[in-house]
């Protein structure tokens, strides 16, 4: 849909519309033109402000990062213990996967993505370090808590990644209320989280 673009940010205009695109038609759909075409701007805006397809997705990416931290932090901002926040996050973490699936895997697409963009490589590391600090405090205290916090980090990313993952390509079908599989999926999710 063409949205005649007049004044204001181009910038936050075009990503914007980049992540509709993301969303409508996933991330091969999207490219620079249609970025242009969307927001009523020439075809070389999108040059203009992030040199190619990378940079625009890499950007992109940037701002789902940062929204992503958002959601997890204010997550764990409502709970009181350590293993209560770490869990709000493993539940924020697959909520924002379900909300923005689009952009959520352009997130974690590698091969699209330039890390070395700071924009993006600091929102990823202020969304690693969201995960990894909360599973750091429920290890306080213990005389091997790098060890630890590494091993558990990477159990608990891996766990939650993998459910949002396998929620979005319809692989966790077998195992949910057919009636209400999100819900029913957030319930199990729960169930995972507060196992021993």
């Amino acid at each position: 849909m063409t949205k005649p673009y007049h004044h204001g940010d181009l910038r936050a205009a075009l990503l914007m519309a980049a992540e509709e695109i993301v969303n409508r038609d996933g991330v091969a759909g999207l490219t620079l033109r249609g970025v242009a075409r969307d927001v009523g701007a020439s075809h070389a805006a999108p040059k203009n402000h992030f040199d190619d397809l990378t940079g625009l997705v890499s950007e992109l990416a940037a701002v789902g990062f940062n929204r992503f931290a958002d959601r997890m932090q204010a997550a764990a901002a409502a709970q009181a213990s350590p293993t209560d926040k770490l869990n709000a996050i493993g539940r924020a973490y697959v909520e924002f996967a379900l909300a923005d699936p689009g952009l959520f895997q352009l997130m974690f697409r590698g091969e699209r993505l330039d890390k070395t963009r700071p924009a993006l490589h600091e929102a990823m590391l202020r969304a690693f370090g969201t995960l990894t600090g909360s599973v750091a405090a429920t290890h306080e205290g213990d005389p091997d808590a790098a060890r630890i916090t590494r091993a558990h980090a990477a159990r608990a990313w891996s766990m939650v990644h993998g459910f949002a993952i396998l929620l979005l390509d319809d692989r966790l079908n077998p195992l949910l209320d057919a009636d209400a599989p999100r819900a029913d999926a957030l319930a199990l999710l729960d169930d995972m989280l507060t196992m021993g």
